[in-house]
């Protein structure tokens, strides 16, 4: 296999790494719905209307991610995403380490920077829609 078609298959594999692991949250507040987040975000003052954004971030951009259809742009969506998340629901764990010794937010670190290497890199020839 030439390298390029090395690097369209760790494109695919990134996108769907990114996409399953992130898609089990996003289903998880689809069914269990948004109120808690809905709750969180009038209590700091923001419209609740915001919580479907994550819906957006953990549900559609999973999608677009597996179909590789506006790759670049699904991949910016779960970046803004996760840096709402560490905003406003993680901050206070931005600079502590978990039991084990690693970074308390290596999930959310994980999903952030993965999304940013995917919006950098696009789909590779393995898309509906290569970019």
């Amino acid at each position: 296999m030439d390298q390029d078609r090395l690097d369209d298959v760790g494109r695919l594999i990134l996108r769907l790494l990114l996409a399953l692991l992130l898609a089990g949250h996003g289903i998880s507040k689809l069914v269990g719905g948004l109120g808690g987040i809905e709750d969180m975000l009038a209590g700091l003052g923001l419209p609740a209307l915001l919580a479907w954004g994550v819906l957006i971030g953990e549900v559609l951009a999973p999608l677009l991610l597996i179909a590789g259809v506006f790759t670049r742009l699904a991949g910016a969506v779960v970046m803004v995403n996760m840096l709402f998340a560490i905003a406003l629901v993680h901050r206070a764990e931005l600079f502590t380490l978990n039991a084990q010794g690693g970074w308390a937010l290596e999930l959310q670190g994980f999903f952030l920077f993965t999304g940013l290497a995917i919006a950098c890199l696009g789909s590779g020839r393995y898309a509906l829609r290569p970019d």
